[in-house]
């Protein structure tokens, strides 16, 4: 008689490429990126560290009502974006916007959803950071966790169905795995053996719950193992560890036909979103620490610069040229004419119900009944 060990004593080992000062560890293999890939990526990662700089300061401001930042997690959006190809399908969770930018989402459509004005692909119905674009192959962020799993498998049974060369990818934080979606779409995929990346950000934080009390096993990446899905642990700050492990995860998973699982080791250096304020349940030099000591952005550009292929002239213009572009597309998407009210009720039913009509019409009313407590400029 012999029962399986609870839990292995020894930790899965994690895959890195750069040490924390940007220099090739000795005896790690890597997918070489060229000096064409590497300036994009790295303009990318700094592209995505100011526009969650200066959206979280809008919302501060009351100029939006809600935001989420990447930063700590710059690499982990940008390198896995620049592994996939654009008919890859990704079905992300909300702190992958670094996705879409690579794609090639504007700062202006960026700025157009966070505002909910006309030009808003989702028509001013969803919360800021919830982006969306079928040209991309790029679900629509939905709030609650882990639900875009099991949708992602569907698609991958689809692609793999129809003997296309691409996958489905779906990104999650480490608090999605306590979540049932988790379960069933990893054994839904091993068992359909379809071509889907998992890609798990273990950031250390699901909200205010550490990954200690998330946790009784070795992480998430062992999960995958235990479903019978091949699985790898990755320094998630190392932007070439990230861009080598998820086209290697790709080119499995379409060859052969099976899942993957990525876990990415990173640590969320902002506060959950706006409505959290983690220095109540982390200390700040733990912060601190990540931000400073162990920034992805910083890492991967003393690695761009030891290749002669940076400087602090072209960083100095391109983090001018930034700003100076984002705050235009704030400023055009403050100003833009606000959806018409009777978006809130078209775009699911081909002929509008009845009980929709007469809420389209309740709601008319109370508009004309208190004028003065709606803005002038919401055309009704």
């Amino acid at each position: 008689m012999r029962f399986i060990s609870e839990s292995s004593d020894k930790r899965t080992n994690c895959y890195c490429v750069l040490d924390d000062n940007g220099h090739p560890i000795a005896g790690s293999s890597f997918q070489e990126v060229s000096k064409e890939i590497a300036l994009k990526m790295y303009s990318a990662m700094v592209t995505l560290q100011i526009m969650d700089t200066i959206f979280y300061e809008a919302q501060r401001q009351g100029r939006i009502s809600f935001y989420l930042t990447t930063i700590g997690e710059e690499a982990i959006n940008i390198a896995s974006a620049a592994a996939l190809t654009i008919d890859d399908v990704i079905f992300p969770q909300y702190r992958e916007p670094g996705v879409l930018l690579w794609r090639g989402f504007t700062l202006q459509e960026f700025a157009n959803q966070c505002f909910g004005n006309k030009a808003d692909y989702g028509k001013g119905r969803q919360m800021p950071i919830h982006y969306g674009s079928n040209k991309l192959n790029y679900f629509t962020v939905s709030s609650p966790i882990a639900t875009q799993l099991p949708h992602a498998v569907g698609a991958a049974y689809s692609l793999k169905m129809d003997g296309k060369n691409a996958c489905a990818v779906t990104y999650f934080g480490d608090g999605g795995t306590s979540e049932g979606d988790f379960h069933a779409a990893l054994n839904f995929a091993a068992v359909m053996e379809v071509p889907v990346i998992f890609f798990c950000r273990n950031n250390g934080w699901a909200i205010s719950t550490p990954t200690s009390e998330q946790f009784r096993c070795d992480g998430a990446v062992v999960r995958g193992q235990a479903y019978g899905i091949r699985s790898i642990r990755i320094d998630g700050n190392d932007a070439l560890a990230v861009y080598s492990a998820v086209r290697a995860a790709r080119e499995m998973a379409i060859r052969e036909c099976r899942p993957i699982l990525v876990e990415a080791l990173t640590y969320r250096a902002g506060h959950h979103s706006t409505s959290d304020d983690s220095t109540k349940y982390r200390p700040l030099d733990e912060i601190e620490h990540w931000r400073t000591r162990r920034d992805p952005v910083s890492r991967f550009r003393k690695w761009v610069e030891s290749n002669a292929w940076w400087s602090d002239l072209a960083e100095s213009e391109l983090r001018s040229d930034v700003r100076k572009k984002i705050l235009q597309a704030i400023q055009m998407a403050e100003k833009a004419e606000k959806p018409s009210l009777s978006n809130m009720f078209t775009d699911v039913y081909d002929e509008l119900p009845s009980n929709l009509r007469e809420q389209e019409r309740s709601v008319r009313e109370t508009i004309e009944r208190h004028p003065e407590n709606y803005p002038l400029d919401v055309p009704v």
